[in-house]
């Protein structure tokens, strides 16, 4: 990944994992059924506010809330940007 996105502050940008594709039992889940990814991979992170260094880390796969960040496309490429507190833990 190269992107010469840099986030500011306490923000990182997460590139999800990509949506399930079958059930565990092996029924193929149609587009319209498949759920947002839960976790992805840190591709670029802020440097923190003065009082708040990071915690995370680019390379870091992370879980984060579903409704968590916002979803923006960068090089024809879907990824989430989120503040660091909307990240549950790392992987």
């Amino acid at each position: 990944m190269s992107t010469s996105f840099k986030p500011l502050a306490d923000r990182v940008l997460i590139e999800p994992a990509a949506a399930e594709q079958k059930t565990a039992s092996g029924i193929i889940i149609p587009d319209s059924a498949k759920e947002k990814p839960l976790k992805g991979k840190i591709v670029a992170a802020g440097a923190g506010k003065p009082d708040e260094p990071m915690t995370v880390k680019v390379g870091d796969e992370v879980l984060f809330g579903q409704y968590s960040g916002t979803e923006i496309k960068l090089d024809g490429t879907t990824y989430m940007i989120m503040r660091e507190a909307d990240i549950y833990g790392i992987l």
